[in-house]
C-alpha cells in the first residue's frame, strides 16, 4: 500500500515538473509564487523582529530606531562594537559564503542560473541584524531582498522543481521581500520586474504580483496596516510650484550620481583590505560621525517623519543630508550587510526638504515643504536604481496621496534622465557589478531560453542499446517503435532508429555493432532533468555535442533517462516561448 503510494506520488510529481518546465505553465508556478510570498513574509516579520529586539533589548533603545536619545559616548561604541561583531562573523566564514545582498543575487541569477547558496542566506540574515540593530547607517531593504529571493531559490533546489522556474520565483522572493519591508507590494512587483529580472513577462508577472500581495498580508497581520512615514495630504498648488519640481528633479539626478560615485570610488579605494578590517573602520567611522550627527545612526526613518512635518531646521537638513550620504556610501563600500534602498529615500525626502527651503530663499515662493519631501523620496530611490516605475509606485504607495501621481512623474523621470543622460549612470548595483569585473546583461534569446526547461521540448521516443547486439535484441527493441536510438558507452551517441530499421531490412548479420552501420549519428552531451534550455544549451556549446539526453540521479552512478532534445529543439525554444511576452 505504503509503496503503491510512493510510486503513484513520485509519477504525478514528475508530470507536475514536466508540466513546470513549459513556459505556459501560468498557473502552477503562480501557486509557487504565492507560497514563496507567505515563506518570504514570515522571514521578513522574523528578520524585523530581530533588529528590534537587539535594539530594544541589547542597545536599550525606549523605541525603535531612536538612536538619538544615546549618550554621545555610546553612539560611538555601539555601532564600533556591531561592527566588530560583524568582522568576526565575516573573519570565520568562508570567503565564499560572504557576498550578500542584492548585489549577489544579481551575480548569481547572471551566472549561475539563481542558484543562491543557503550558507550566504544565513549570514546575511544574522549579519542584517547585528548591523542595524546596532545603528550602521543601512536599510533592511537590501537584505530582505537576499533573504526572500534566497528561500525561492533554495525552495526550487531541494524540491529539483525544473531551474526554468527559479529567475520567476526569485524575483518573486524579492518583490514579497519589498513589499513586506515598506508596506507597498505594488513597487516590490516593479522592482522585481525593473531591478531583478530587467524584463517585464506574464510568466514572472503572475507569481511575482502573488507573492507581494501575500507577503503583504503576512506583516500586516503582525505590524499593522500602518505607513512607515505619516505624510501629510497636500497636491501641487500651481505651474510655478510644477516648474520648481522639474528643477528638483535634475538637482536629485546630480545627487544620485555624487552618491553613486562615491560608493564606487570607495570600494576602489578599499577593495585590497580584509572584509573584517575594513568593516571596522567603517563602523568606527560611522559612530565617530554620529557623535555629533546622532541622525545619521540606523535606517533614519524617524529624521524623515520630521522633515514631512517640516519640523527641521534648513542648516540641520543640510547637515544630516551630506552626513548621511557619507556614512550610507561608506557602510555599502564596506560591505556591511545592510541596504542602501531605504537611505535613498531617506536623502530624497532631505534633499525634497533642503531644496523647498532654498527656492524658498532664492525666489521667494512660498513651497510646501512635505510635497517636495515626498517627492524627493521617490526620486532619488528611481535615480539610484534607475528604476522609474518601482519609485513613482513606492511614493504613491508610502503617502496614499493621488494627488501626486502627475508631479511624481514629472520628478522621477527628470532625475532619471538626469542621472542617466549626464551622468552615463545605471543601476548603482550593475555599476557595482562591472567594477567587480562581473555584468548583468538582459539578451532577449537568453531570457526566453531560460523560461522553458528542457522537459517541456524532450523526445521520449528512444530506446538505450548497448554498441554490440545481436539481431535478435535490436528486432526486440524496434517492436517499441522509437524515434531514436541512445548507443550507450563511454560517449553516449544519438542514431535515428530509421537507420537501424534499414540495416536490418538490407543485412542479414547476426551481431550488429550500432557505431559501424551506415548511420548519421550524433555526439550526446546528458543535462539534468530539471535544466533549462539556456543551460542546455550552454552545454551544447562547449562541449561542440549536437543534442542533450536528458536524465536525472537516481542513486550514485545511477541514473534514469528522460528523453532527448536536438540542437534545432533548443533554438526553437526562443520562438516557443515568445506568446508569454507582454
Amino acid at each position: 500500500m505504503i509503496e503503491r503510494f510512493k510510486a503513484a506520488f513520485s509519477t504525478n510529481y514528475e508530470q507536475f515538473r514536466i508540466r513546470l518546465a513549459s513556459p505556459q505553465s501560468e498557473g502552477s508556478t503562480a501557486l509557487l509564487g504565492l507560497l514563496v510570498g507567505l515563506a518570504a513574509g514570515l522571514a521578513i516579520v522574523g528578520f524585523r523582529l530581530g533588529i528590534d529586539l537587539v535594539q530594544l533589548e541589547l542597545v536599550d533603545l525606549e523605541t525603535v530606531g531612536t538612536f538619538e536619545e544615546l549618550p554621545a559616548l555610546e553612539r560611538l561604541l555601539v555601532p564600533l562594537i556591531g561592527g566588530c561583531c560583524l568582522a568576526a562573523l565575516f573573519w570565520w566564514l568562508q570567503p565564499s559564503a560572504r557576498p550578500v545582498g542584492i548585489m549577489h543575487v544579481l551575480q548569481r541569477l547572471q551566472y549561475h542560473e539563481g542558484v543562491l547558496p543557503l550558507k550566504n542566506l544565513v549570514a546575511q540574515f544574522f549579519g542584517a541584524i547585528i548591523a542595524l540593530g546596532t545603528g550602521q547607517s543601512m536599510g533592511r531593504e537590501g537584505p530582505g531582498v537576499h533573504i526572500g529571493a534566497g528561500l525561492a531559490s533554495v525552495t526550487v533546489q531541494q524540491f529539483r522543481l525544473p531551474s526554468n522556474t527559479m529567475r520567476a520565483l526569485v524575483a518573486s522572493g524579492a518583490a514579497a521581500a519589498i513589499a513586506a519591508s515598506f508596506n507597498t507590494p505594488l513597487a516590490g512587483v516593479a522592482f522585481a520586474m525593473e531591478v531583478i529580472l530587467m524584463e517585464y513577462t506574464i510568466v514572472s508577472f503572475t507569481p511575482v504580483i502573488l507573492a507581494a500581495v501575500s507577503a503583504t498580508l503576512v506583516t500586516r497581520a503582525f505590524f499593522g496596516d500602518d505607513s512607515i512615514f505619516q505624510p501629510p495630504i497636500v497636491g501641487v498648488e500651481g505651474f510655478a510650484e510644477i516648474s520648481l519640481i522639474g528643477g528638483m528633479g535634475i538637482v536629485i539626478g546630480c545627487l544620485a550620481a555624487l552618491f553613486t560615485f562615491g560608493v564606487r570610488k570607495l570600494r576602489y579605494y578599499i577593495r585590497d583590505f580584509h572584509i573584517a578590517l575594513v568593516i571596522i573602520a567603517a563602523a568606527a567611522v560611522v559612530g565617530a560621525i554620529a557623535v555629533f550627527i546622532p541622525e545619521v545612526l540606523g535606517m533614519s526613518y524617524d529624521t524623515l517623519n520630521i522633515a514631512l512635518t517640516a519640523g527641521l531646521s534648513i542648516s540641520m537638513a543640510l547637515v544630516v543630508l551630506f552626513a548621511k550620504m557619507v556614512t550610507t556610501a561608506i557602510s555599502v563600500a564596506a560591505r556591511i550587510p545592510g541596504g542602501l534602498i531605504g537611505p535613498s529615500i531617506v536623502l530624497g525626502g532631505l534633499a525634497g526638504f533642503s531644496y523647498a527651503h532654498i527656492a524658498d530663499l532664492i525666489f521667494g515662493m512660498s513651497s510646501q515643504t512635505p510635497l517636495f519631501v515626498m517627492l524627493g523620496m521617490g526620486a532619488m530611490m528611481s535615480a539610484v536604481l534607475q528604476a522609474p516605475l518601482a519609485g513613482l509606485l513606492a511614493l504613491l504607495e508610502l503617502t496614499s496621496n493621488p494627488q501626486l501621481i502627475l508631479p511624481a512623474m514629472l520628478v522621477v523621470v527628470s532625475a532619471n534622465l538626469t542621472a542617466k543622460i549626464l551622468f552615463k549612470q545605471e543601476s548603482v548595483f550593475l555599476m557595482m557589478l562591472r567594477d567587480d569585473g562581473l555584468d548583468y546583461r538582459h539578451d532577449p534569446q537568453d531570457s526566453a531560453l531560460r523560461r522553458v526547461g528542457v522537459a517541456a521540448l524532450m523526445n521520449r521516443s528512444f530506446v538505450a542499446l548497448q554498441p554490440s547486439l545481436t539481431k535478435l535484441e535490436a528486432g526486440a527493441a524496434l517492436e517499441q517503435t522509437p524515434q531514436w536510438i541512445i548507443v550507450q558507452g563511454e560517449n553516449n551517441m544519438l542514431m535515428p532508429a530509421s537507420d537501424l530499421v534499414r540495416y536490418m531490412e538490407d543485412e542479414a548479420a547476426e551481431e550488429i555493432d550500432l557505431l559501424e552501420i551506415p548511420s548519421q549519428r550524433r555526439a550526446l552531451e546528458t543535462v539534468d532533468f530539471g535544466a533549462s534550455l539556456f543551460e542546455a544549451r550552454d552545454r551544447l556549446l562547449a562541449s561542440g555535442a549536437e543534442a542533450v539526453l536528458v536524465r536525472r540521479t537516481i542513486a550514485p552512478l545511477s541514473y534514469r533517462n528522460f528523453g532527448v532534445v536536438l540542437k534545432q529543439d533548443i533554438e526553437s525554444g526562443y520562438v516557443f516561448s515568445k506568446p508569454g511576452e507582454v
